[in-house]
């Protein structure tokens, strides 16, 4: 028999509410980074650079929508 696995979240709403915000700053931090790059003419080598705020943007939403 296979036991079912109950997920119980582990933050309260405030903590959540801190990985949402700190998620949507990332994204916005990574998105203007990338425009400015973009329109600036930058090499693609150097826009490989925005994968730390793009990681940082995914893992804060993760966290808020899973509750960890």
């Amino acid at each position: 028999m296979e036991a079912e696995t109950v997920c119980i979240a582990n933050i309260g709403p405030r903590e959540r509410r801190k990985r949402l915000i700190f998620g949507a700053v990332s994204l916005a931090l990574s998105v203007g980074l990338a425009a400015a790059l973009v329109l600036r003419g930058v090499p693609l080598g150097w826009r490989v650079g925005l994968f730390v705020p793009s990681l940082s943007a995914g893992l804060g939403f993760f966290q808020w929508h899973e509750k960890t």
